[in-house]
């Protein structure tokens, strides 16, 4: 286990020390847990997408309520939303 040493102010000191003491802990036990909820265990995965959102340049989908189902989706295709889209893609490829 680690000892981490820290330079807080006065009445920050003071305030840990009643919650500890009004809580019936000690004040190691109580700026552990506030610490161990700041910094949450993440996977690398987690880390870089927090990173990512921190810096703005995370875009996330909202997962609708009522996804179409995979039959809905191919009836679509089917229609005029596949050709369209069939359209846009082939325009796409020829500017390339």
């Amino acid at each position: 286990m680690r000892q981490l040493i820290a330079r807080i102010d006065d009445d920050l000191h003071r305030r840990l020390k009643e919650r500890a003491r009004d809580e019936g802990r000690s004040m190691n036990t109580v700026v552990t847990e506030i610490l161990e909820q700041a910094v949450p265990d993440e996977t690398p995965r987690e880390r870089l997408r927090r990173r990512l959102r921190a810096e703005g340049r995370l875009t996330e989908i909202p997962v609708p309520e009522n996804p179409p189902s995979i039959e809905e989706v191919l009836e679509m295709l089917r229609g005029d939303a596949g050709r369209a889209m069939l359209e846009a893609l082939e325009e796409d490829r020829k500017r390339r």
